[in-house]
Parts: structure tokens; sequence; C-alpha cells
């Protein structure tokens, strides 16, 4: 029976390869990217999830442009840098990242790392849903419509028992995340000023204070979180790169990296109108953020910023409960595929399905401080950060799993500056705090 389970699961695998090996043998270049592209893409614009589009607009409402736009293309560099890693782990030991931890490091450090991302990504799950609470809120949908609403699709994509259908579902869902980028044309911004902005790095206005280092450390989390691991590398296992995908997996990644940068500036840019005239887009729990947009991007504008943050908490949903669920299944030595159908992964879909239901039963809880949990939820992501990240580069240098394709001193560089900043900016926000 176990065989018969293996064998399907491997022919609709293999039925992706081939279109993807033909595709390599007549040098067909663009579709190659296009059948290999996937979980790059979506791991960038789904970490451009629902508080992290309202911790941008926060941004932009209280500080404007100067200092925020290139810092997130740092950011975004830095995101690239540990998920490239990611590409590579899951392309040559085809294994997902928690099932590298429980295999390298034993039982207990695979266990721990399962039940913190379970923890974490429950906490992440509420404020997606708080997202799609506050997007519907601007259309006039009811909280618990839009919570069943986003529910239902969800459990349609995931139930497909198809990667391909799943990533291609979620992947159009994904481009919506591009909408703020109208938004920011609508608010008719001074475009020498945000080139400008980019060039110079403008000091922070009222300098590190605590409040400012809360929104920094959300924005550093609003691009580089302990899932975006667990996810990408089961994704590309899932999907079944190879060794010869890696570099059309690195492309991906940097798309997305791109897509998800200008996305998120494009948020910044849309809000800094609201910082000029001294008003504050900070209030998430209903759909003030989009209204106040209206007098400066007009009700096209107001409704696509609106529409993008319900469409951020949706495709988040769907790839951080896929994280968790790739996790459980990695740790627990249960099947842990979109390739299987439910009866045969009842373990995979009950835990994916069940920590976005529970998350949303949450949202709905009257009295529930929505704005509060936005913010602090990227901050725990940030100092949750650095052992994740210490994780990876032992297993990017790990030459038994690794072989010919462990780090570089370069990406061994690169990758212990990010763990380096994430820290110290986890550190700065303490101190900060205290004194």
């Amino acid at each position: 029976m176990a065989t018969r389970h293996l064998s399907e699961e491997a022919k609709r695998r293999s039925q992706d390869r081939v279109a993807v090996l033909l595709a390599r043998r007549h040098r067909r270049w663009g579709r190659l990217l296009w059948l290999l592209a996937g979980p790059g893409i979506l791991v960038m614009l789904g970490e451009n999830d629902a508080p992290s589009m309202l911790s941008y607009a926060a941004t932009g409402s209280r500080f404007g442009i100067g200092f925020f736009l290139p810092f997130v293309v740092l950011t975004f560099a830095m995101a690239f840098v540990a998920q490239e890693m990611t590409v590579r782990l899951g392309a040559v030991s085809r294994a997902g990242h928690a099932e590298l931890i429980y295999r390298r490091f034993g039982r207990f450090w695979g266990n721990f790392a399962m039940v913190d991302l379970l923890f974490t990504n429950l906490m992440t799950l509420v404020t997606e849903f708080v997202g799609i609470v506050a997007g519907a809120g601007y259309f006039g949908i009811p909280p618990v419509v839009a919570v069943g609403g986003a529910l239902a699709l969800i459990a349609a994509a995931v139930l497909s028992s198809r990667y391909w259908r799943w990533e291609r579902l979620t992947l159009a869902l994904a481009v919506v995340n591009l909408v703020f980028i109208p938004v920011a044309w609508l608010t008719h911004p001074q475009w020498g000023a945000v080139g400008r902005a980019l060039l110079t790095w403008q000091p922070l206005p009222g300098g590190f204070g605590p409040n400012t280092m809360v929104l920094l450390l959300a924005d550093i989390g609003a691009t580089i979180t302990p899932w975006m691991l667990f996810f990408q590398q089961g994704a590309v296992t899932d999907k079944g790169l190879s060794p010869h995908d890696i570099r059309q997996g690195r492309l991906d990644t940097a798309l997305g990296a791109l897509l998800a940068a200008l996305a998120a500036m494009g948020a910044i840019v849309a809000t800094a109108p609201l910082h000029v005239h001294h008003m504050d887009a900070g209030q998430f729990g209903a759909a003030q953020f989009a209204q106040a947009l209206v007098p400066y991007a007009g009700r096209v504008g107001g409704a696509l910023f609106a529409l993008g943050v319900l469409e951020a908490g949706l495709v988040a949903s769907i790839t951080i409960a896929t994280s968790s669920a790739y996790a459980f299944g990695e740790v627990r030595g249960t099947a842990h595929s979109l390739n299987r159908p439910p009866r045969e992964a009842p373990a995979f879909y009950a835990v994916l399905l069940l920590t976005a239901a529970v998350s949303g039963a949450v949202v709905l809880l009257p009295g529930f401080p929505l704005e509060m949990v936005v913010i602090v939820v990227n901050v725990i992501a940030v100092l949750t950060m650095p052992p994740a990240i210490g994780f990876l580069l032992l297993l990017a240098n790990d030459r038994e799993v690794m072989g010919e394709h462990v780090n570089t001193g370069w990406l061994n560089a690169l990758g212990i500056g990010v763990g380096l900043f994430v820290a110290l900016a986890g550190l700065a926000y303490a101190v900060t705090v205290v004194f």
C-alpha cells in the first residue's frame, strides 16, 4: 500500500519533470523558467502579507519616504540571501527544512524547530485574518463572511491534490499584491523626491525612539521570517527541483524579491501623503487605512489598497499554513505533499486547514486587539530569526548534505551579515525600550 501511495505521488511529480526536461532539451529558456518558477515568487509575495503591508502603511504615514524606501530594498536583498540557500538545500537534499534539522541535529532540535514554527505561524496567521477582515470591511463585507470566504478559498486551493494547480492558483492571487504600485501612482507622488530617497538614504525623522524602533523591527519582520525558510524549501522539494534547476530557482527568488520590494515601496509611497498632512493610517481594525487615502488616491485608490491588504492576508494564509503542514509532516515522518490527496496525507491537510480555521476564529473574538497584534507579530519574527539563520548556515555548509553546492566564502559572509544585522536590530530594540 505504501509503495502504491509513493508511486502515485511520484507519478504526479514526474509529469511536471518531463515538461521541464523537454524545455531544457530544446533550450526553451523562457518556458523552462515558467515551469520552474513559483516557490521564490510565492515566498516573497507571501511575505508581503497583511501585517507587512499594514506596517509599510504605518511607516509611510508616520515617517514618509526618506529613510524607509532604501531600507526596504536592503531588507529584501537580505531576504534573497537567506532564501537562495533554501533553494540549494531543497534541490540538492530533496528534503524539507524541518526534516534536515531533524536528521542533522537530532530529535530534540527537530521537534523544537517544528513546535516553534507552529506557534509563531499560528500567531502570524491570526494577523493575516486581521488583514482579511480589515480589507473586506472597506467593501462592507461582515467579518464572519470574510473569514468564512477566505477559509473556503484556502480549502479549495490546497485540496486540489496537485502541487502544480495549487501553485498556479496561489501565484494568480499573489500577483494582486502589485496593486500597491498603481495606488502609489494615483497619489501623484513627487518622483524626483522618490529617486532622491532611494539614492541618498535620508536620516530617520525624530531619531531612534521606542515607537520608531518598533516600526523598524516590524519592517524587518515584514521581509525576513522563519516560516519563509520552511515554506520555500518544502515547496522546492514538493515541486521536485533538482541540482540542475538551481539557477532557475535563484532567478525565481530574485524575481520574487524584486516584485515584493516594488509592492512594499508602493505601499510606503501611497501612504506618504498622510505623513505630509499629519494624518495617521494606523487604525487597522476597520477600513480607516484605505479611507484615509481617498482624498489623495481617489475612491479607486482606496479600494485597490483595501483589496491589496485583503489579498496579502489571503495569500499569506495559504503559504504560512502550508509551511506549518510541511514542517509537521517532515518531523513526524508522515506524508507531506500537495501531490497527494487528503485520504493519503490526512495529518498534512489537517494541520494546514486547522491552523487556518483556528486563526480565523480568534479574529472574530469580541474586543480582539487588532493593531497591537499586527505590529508585535512582525517584531517577534525578527527576534526569532537569528537562530533560524544559524541552522540555515550550518546546513548550507554541511558538505555531506550539499556536496559541491556548499556555501562559498562570499555566501557565508553575506549570510553571517544577515544574521548579525537581524540580531543587532533586536538588541537595539531591547536597549531602546529599557533605557
